[in-house]
């Protein structure tokens, strides 16, 4: 995945929005204001930050009036500072104020998943080791928070379950409880059949929660293991017996992570670190629309 916005992602999430904020129309404005009055406003940052989502407010208001002329004083990445002007607008009164909470509500929170990324991504860039997102984001919003994860400079794990396959606990669990027969170890057997049956072109990660379980991974010819909730003598077994036997496989590391014990756990040397902090816990970053 990169960090470019596909158009026809973005408008079907906007509309959605619209439908929820605007319904039959904005009452308040429409008693106030005529079709003919203009005003001019500027959006603007009231904490520092990483900007995420300038395309994806410009485009708000582009669908409720193409009239309104949006002009991002910013791009996404570079940094917010307390009083910066993110944007400024020109238009009829009663399409601003359509657009302002929505345009707001979409820079806040994808700048807020952008900024805390950022804070874990600056503390991994000096041990090599790459910061992941899951599915742990809000319904409907997925394809634009792991796009901020992206400008915070995160890397982008799978979009659902359709693109990748990662064997979970409960898969494990499921299967030995319904499987009949199995000849081999589990993990190895359940490795195998997936790699009998995968599409082509995905990976295969499983997640393990102990040593057994990695040198089984390992041995069957995993892509990918999850070290799910371990603890650091662990993982940094777990890497050292990856790299000791010559196994191409990656190494993530999941569960409970946060920016205090990140460093003690990047220290380890996995390939990848993910957090499901970074979308369902990232805090917004506090934005207002302005008339001048």
């Amino acid at each position: 995945m990169d960090n470019q916005l596909e158009k026809d992602k973005i408008v079907p999430i906007i509309r959605q929005a619209l439908r929820e904020d605007i319904g039959i129309g904005d009452i308040t404005s429409d008693i106030l204001f005529s079709k003919e009055d203009k005003v001019s406003a500027v959006i603007i940052s009231k904490q520092e930050g990483v900007l995420a989502g300038q395309e994806v407010s410009e485009l708000v208001f582009d669908l409720i009036d193409s009239t309104v002329h949006y002009k991002p004083n910013m791009h996404d990445k570079e940094p917010l500072t307390v009083g910066k002007v993110v944007a400024y607008i020109d238009g009829p009164v009663k399409s601003i104020l359509k657009a302002e909470r929505l345009a707001l509500n979409f820079l806040s929170r994808l700048s807020g998943i952008a900024t805390y990324t950022n804070q874990f991504v600056k503390i991994l860039s000096n041990y090599d080791v790459k910061l992941r997102d899951t599915r742990k984001t809000t319904p409907g919003l997925r394809y634009l928070e792991k796009y901020a994860v992206r400008v915070g400079g995160g890397v982008s794990h799978r979009m659902g379950l359709y693109d990748g396959i990662l064997i979970k606990d409960n898969h494990i669990v499921a299967f030995s409880k319904l499987a009949r027969d199995i000849s081999k170890d589990l993990i190895t057997h359940i490795i195998l059949l997936t790699k009998k049956k995968k599409l082509k072109n995905t990976r295969i990660e499983i997640e393990v929660s102990n040593l057994y379980q990695l040198k089984e991974a390992l041995k069957a010819g995993v892509e990918i293991v999850m070290l799910d909730n371990m603890r650091t003598e662990e993982i940094e077994e777990a890497v050292r017996l990856r790299n000791a036997e010559g196994y191409k496989a990656l190494i993530e590391v999941s569960g409970r992570i946060t920016l205090e014990n990140l460093e003690r756990i990047a220290k380890t040397k996995p390939d990848f670190i993910s957090v499901g902090a970074i979308t369902h816990s990232a805090l917004p970053i506090d934005m207002s629309l302005e008339v001048i």
